[in-house]
């Protein structure tokens, strides 16, 4: 049972690690779109290839606000949702595994 705690501690460590990145991700998407950046330079195409599949879900379900995307800081919500909801309750079965 002490290596099965461990080992979900772990994963909440890295799980944790992952979602912070991609919030990160998420804001250097936002940030380029407000530029003129390059399509073909390779950090650009990693950014919109990261994050694209899951903005353009939440953009279905946005209503148009003049122009302004707010898909960004829906799914940064959304991972920050996770991070709190996720990350706590894998340390906290965890704990009573010990």
């Amino acid at each position: 049972m002490f290596m099965l705690s461990n080992f979900l501690i772990a994963i909440a460590k890295l799980l944790s690690f992952v979602l912070s990145a991609y919030i990160w991700i998420v804001i250097g998407r936002a940030v380029i779109s407000w530029v003129n950046a390059d399509p073909y330079n390779p950090i650009v195409r990693f950014l919109v290839q990261a994050t694209e599949p899951l903005l353009s879900r939440i953009r279905r379900f946005l209503p148009i606000m003049g122009g302004m995307d707010l898909s960004p800081m829906i799914l940064i919500l959304a991972v920050v949702f996770l991070q709190s909801f996720l990350v706590p309750t894998l340390q906290q079965i965890a704990m009573t595994l010990r």
